[in-house]
């Protein structure tokens, strides 16, 4: 038997953290913590240890499957492949690019591979420009239910969706988390390993951690907690603005030099006074003046909010507004401030400039054939998804891929989708488990686990409070007949070259690289990127880095400089002088919507969602180690509510929204705003899918209570609105009474 030890990182979450894989005979048996990686230092959390399991796991998908009326048969990759790019070819044909859609699931993000071989994809279809809705590939993602407004307001401030600033952890002295919880999702549009040790050093030093939150959090019970109305932030923010214009608090001389439209923001703030906002957020004028001095006043501080903040009635402009509340305060791009990560590439003022305006025109000129949305990084609202395959008309989804992602549990109205996905000419799933969306594919191709593809974190390179880099080879050979994604991708394109013009020209370029020996793959971009960016060979004509450097000099990775540099953002600001632009009718549009927001008195309780230390999204619910304990999937709400509705803790209630209704046991607690119910998203599984502890474990799909109604999604960025949800809750069932146990004496 050989047993080896294999240097890699963990691609579940966003921190990165630094893995030692142990192999034996080619099977990964153990994952443990790197006590060697200069920032992770020896953690992981416990998803990251239960990986194995995934890896090795019974349920897995490992050979392609092709649906029958009797259920899934094995199938062979060429026979798949072939029927596949056939019938694309026939519906290509028929209808152009605008009958194919493809879904990609956050997982996705966690593999360059993958996403520069859509990217590939994309362009080879087409972005679809030129003709209007309907023209070019329809592309779904997870963003539109995390982060696409925060590629939105970014491009509204700075020209780039890619401009992303971070909170500077290592040096804050005030941080501000609204509506995230960092130590159990460890960090979010931020790479910062141990983030939880991070918050804790800022208390050590003497600062402050203030987490801003309708719930509790675990975050927040470790730290200062500011209970809020749900979906109030962006009331809250418009406050703090309020109070630094109105009390002369603002950074009037590093606005003027740095941003355009700063009287704007300032009357359009005037309105919203802490005693205004006071009922829509339930925090104490005081404590937000209080608040709004300390943003101010201390040297080093910075506000920082996610998913919480995203998911709401007007995400963007929340997370707009964070922006502006670092600026305004004179916290944006100084240390201990928010702060911008850069890759270092020659020329990259000019880079980012021509990559802008593409991304713009993209937003500006590409729109959904259903609701009008604009483009997000070429992506339209996945919550819309279900209409674009049922709506008759040019653009109409006939054939649908999805690729690392279940999205009849992630999307608004989840039901929707799966009768839906029925009426599709062509499905194809590519993932690692047959799960309740991809049990509806006409096929299912096995997809590597992360452990079984080489890999660098591309996305993430800006994200890091400390710059650095790390890549890894496969640890171990794919299971079975697992592919990784952009391989498949790259087959398809190979048999459907003659389709498009752009998938030709991608045929041509692969031939003539071939004739060199060489084949034309994603690594070769993520090298180039390594090369080109700071610490990077520049192809030999200095000491530094290369993909192949990175793992086989510096398999731990290496920091590259202990700080983000300071006063890059004339550099980072795609705009003209490189000002901010603050003034956008898009926003002035978004706050009177704030203004006229009404409150449902038939549902008088808010929904919120949660998120749990041992699930992440609908994936790892098939995990041994992760759900032992009996778990089982459980509603929060507060005690004084539980109370008044005759509910005790363990009951199970009915969560009825306007757009359909669950049942899921409570538990009782003063951890969360009273009005409030908070349900863990991602459960649901069903018997129908291929994996057997999910389904045991089974739960509610939380996004049955959501709508997929173009009128109630974000129009800047598509985002669903999962938080703030109107809601009315009672009780269907009582705790059955436990048998009293006999006792015994002596």
């Amino acid at each position: 038997m050989t047993r080896e030890h294999r240097t890699t990182f963990c691609r579940i979450c966003e921190p990165l953290c630094g893995m030692i894989a142990t192999v034996e005979d080619g099977r990964l048996v153990e994952l443990r913590p790197d006590r060697d990686h200069p920032l992770s230092s020896g953690f992981a959390c416990q998803k990251g240890i239960a990986f194995t399991e995934v890896v090795n796991d019974p349920d897995r998908v490992t050979t392609p499957l092709r649906r029958t009326r009797s259920g899934f048969e094995p199938v062979g990759w060429d026979e798949a492949m072939t029927d596949i790019a056939a019938r694309l070819s026939v519906i290509h044909c028929r209808h152009g690019a605008g009958a194919i859609g493809w879904y990609f699931g956050n997982p996705g993000a966690f593999s360059y591979s993958y996403t520069l071989g859509l990217n590939m994809l994309m362009g080879g279809f087409g972005l679809g420009l030129l003709g209007g809705p309907g023209r070019g590939l329809h592309v779904f993602t997870a963003g539109s239910q995390d982060v696409n407004n925060r590629f939105v307001a970014s491009q509204l401030l700075y020209g780039s969706p890619l401009a992303l600033p971070i909170p500077d952890l290592l040096r804050t002295d005030l941080l501000v988390v609204i509506g995230a919880n960092p130590v159990v999702s460890h960090g979010s549009v931020l790479t910062a390993p141990r983030i939880r040790d991070r918050m804790h050093d800022i208390v050590t030093r003497g600062g402050r951690v203030l987490v801003i939150d309708p719930r509790r959090t675990e975050t927040a019970a470790q730290f200062e907690w500011l209970g809020i109305v749900p979906d109030g932030d962006a009331y809250l923010l418009l406050s703090l603005l309020h109070v630094m214009f109105g009390e002369n608090l603002a950074d009037r001389r590093g606005l003027a030099e740095r941003a355009d439209g700063a009287a704007w923001l300032e009357r359009l703030a005037t309105p919203f006074s802490p005693e205004v906002t006071e009922a829509r957020t339930g925090i104490d004028p005081e404590t937000v003046r209080a608040l709004a001095r300390d943003l101010a006043g201390t040297e080093r501080a910075a506000v920082y909010g996610r998913v919480g903040t995203s998911v709401g009635e007007n995400g963007t402009l929340t997370t707009y507004l964070l922006d502006a509340v670092n600026l305004v305060a004179g916290n944006l791009d100084v240390p201990g401030g928010s702060m911008f990560g850069r890759l270092g590439i020659p020329g990259e003022r000019w880079l980012n400039k021509a990559g802008g305006a593409l991304l713009r025109a993209v937003y500006t000129r590409k729109r959904s054939r259903i609701g009008g949305f604009p483009s997000v990084l070429g992506s339209e609202p996945a919550g819309v998804m279900a209409k674009e395959i049922t709506t008759p008309g040019r653009g109409q989804v006939r054939a649908l891929f999805v690729g690392a992602g279940n999205p009849v549990l992630s999307v608004p109205n989840g039901d929707e989708l799966e009768t839906a996905l029925e009426s599709l000419e062509l499905s194809v799933g590519i993932d690692l488990y047959l799960n309740e969306t991809l049990a509806h594919c006409d096929y299912v191709l096995p997809a590597t686990s992360m452990y079984e593809r080489d890999d660098f974190p591309l996305p993430f390179q800006t994200l890091q409070p400390t710059p650095f880099r790390q890549a890894t080879e496969a640890v171990v050979a794919p299971v079975g007949q697992a592919r990784a994604e952009w391989e498949i991708i790259d087959d398809l394109t190979a048999r459907m070259w003659r389709a498009t013009p752009g998938l030709a020209l991608l045929a041509g370029v692969r031939k003539a690289l071939s004739a060199f020996g060489v084949r034309l793959s994603p690594r070769m971009l993520a090298d180039a990127v390594i090369r080109l960016a700071a610490g990077g060979d520049r192809f030999g004509l200095r000491r530094g880095l290369s993909f192949s450097k990175l793992t086989a000099n510096h398999p731990h990775g290496t920091v590259l400089a202990n700080h983000l540099r300071a006063g890059v953002l004339g550099d980072i600001v795609v705009y003209r002088g490189g000002r901010v632009r603050l003034r956008h009718d898009e926003v002035a549009a978004e706050v009177d919507k704030l203004s006229r927001r009404r409150v449902a008195d038939d549902y008088p309780m808010r929904l919120i969602g949660m998120r749990e230390a041992r699930s992440e999204n609908s994936w790892m619910h098939n995990s041994p180690l992760l759900m032992r304990g009996e778990r089982s999937h459980r509603a929060l709400m507060h005690v004084d509510d539980a109370a008044a509705a005759d509910i005790a803790d363990g009951d199970t209630v009915r969560i009825t929204s306007r757009h359909g209704q669950i049942e899921i046991p409570v538990i009782a607690t003063k951890d969360i705003v009273v009005g409030v119910i908070a349900v863990p998203h991602g459960w649901g599984h069903k018997g129908t899918a291929g994996w057997r502890i999910a389904n045991d474990a089974g739960g509610a799909n939380v996004n049955r209570l959501m709508s997929s109604d173009p009128a109630e999604i974000e129009s800047l960025a598509g985002m669903a609105r999962l938080t703030g949800v109107p809601v009315r809750v009672e009780r269907v069932a009582s705790v059955a009474p436990q048998p009293e146990r006999a006792q015994t004496f002596g």
